[in-house]
């Protein structure tokens, strides 16, 4: 009988030394863990922060195709609009013109505009010649740009009654802000507003939209003498009572005022290219030269500048 073979077992013990608790794989993922909670938290501040343009426009960013975005978003030319957009082609990719640009130029225009303010808002706080009057110095920004309104009041009015005639304290407003106005590279528009107390003739003669056209003519001159270039000057309208600063008190003295607006770029570029697109159309001045020229037309809901002065009669 053949003697059987005997199969050795081997066994092997692992010790119990190092790390206790399985190793340290745990500790890996507890930190791919923390890094993606913090990106996480990271993330959700940044969008809690954003404004709405901001996150529509990163919303589009993730929905367009990878080599989309890298080549700097989608075409209008290559859109399937049958309304073309961009550029002076639109069917041709060289004519796109990038939102993103047309933001940025409106956001650094709006940010120049409120330094503009401040720094008027600063001078009108200094100045000794604005302390006294701070109360009829109106000053916010509109969808136009900068406004300053110098507003009348029942004990210290802006006029003469009745007249476009400049009293004292208004010409030393006038002339302390055309160099300040002039300094900045925007240009400006000037109104005239009166209350809704009418002449005795009503809007047959001389009326309100005359008197405005006329104190916001007298105005830029006193600018003008102040030091404010010509070139500066878009527009110089007379929008009579069409609209009250007091609405519910027509006839409060608030509601006479001048409004000078410093235009932002947009809006100087439209009234630029409706002043271009006149066919002969000139600036409003006052005096027997303006006579013999066609005037310009008036712009809808205002009365420009007249050529000559009417005398005026009385008002109720």
């Amino acid at each position: 009988m053949k003697e059987e073979k005997q199969q050795r077992i081997v066994v092997k013990r692992r010790g119990h030394g190092g790390d206790g608790h399985g190793g340290g794989a745990w500790k890996i993922a507890y930190a791919d863990f923390m890094t993606a909670m913090m990106a996480f938290f990271l993330v959700m501040w940044l969008l809690s922060s954003a404004t709405p343009k901001q996150l529509q426009g990163v919303a589009e960013h993730f929905r367009m195709p990878l080599r989309v975005a890298l080549e700097g978003g989608p075409k209008s030319s290559l859109s399937s609009s049958v309304i073309p957009g961009g550029g002076a082609d639109p069917m041709h990719k060289a004519g796109e013109v990038r939102e993103s640009a047309a933001d940025a130029d409106h956001d650094g225009d709006a940010q120049a505009l409120e330094d503009m303010k401040d720094r008027l808002e600063e001078l009108i706080r200094e100045s000794p010649v604005f302390q006294q009057f701070r109360s009829q110095l109106l000053v916010d920004i509109t969808t136009e740009g900068l406004r300053l309104q110098i507003v009348d009041s029942e004990n210290r009015p802006m006029f003469e009654l009745a007249s476009a005639s400049v009293v004292p304290h208004m010409r030393a407003i006038l002339r302390e802000l055309a160099p300040v106005i002039n300094g900045w590279p925007n240009k400006v528009t000037l109104a005239g507003h009166t209350d809704s107390i009418v002449y005795a003739s009503g809007d047959r003669a001389y009326s309100n939209w005359e008197l405005s056209a006329d104190r916001a003519n007298a105005s830029r001159r006193e600018l003008a003498a102040g030091g404010l270039a010509d070139a500066k000057v878009l527009r110089v309208m007379g929008l009579a009572d069409s609209m009250h600063l007091d609405k519910a008190d027509p006839r409060n003295p608030i509601n006479r005022r001048i409004s000078i607006v410093v235009l932002n770029a947009r809006t100087q570029q439209r009234i630029e290219q409706e002043n271009t697109g006149q066919a002969g159309a000139t600036r409003s001045v006052s005096g027997p030269l303006a006579a013999a020229r066609p005037a310009p037309p008036p712009a809808a809901g205002a009365t420009v500048v007249q050529a000559a002065q009417v005398p005026a009669p009385a008002r109720q």
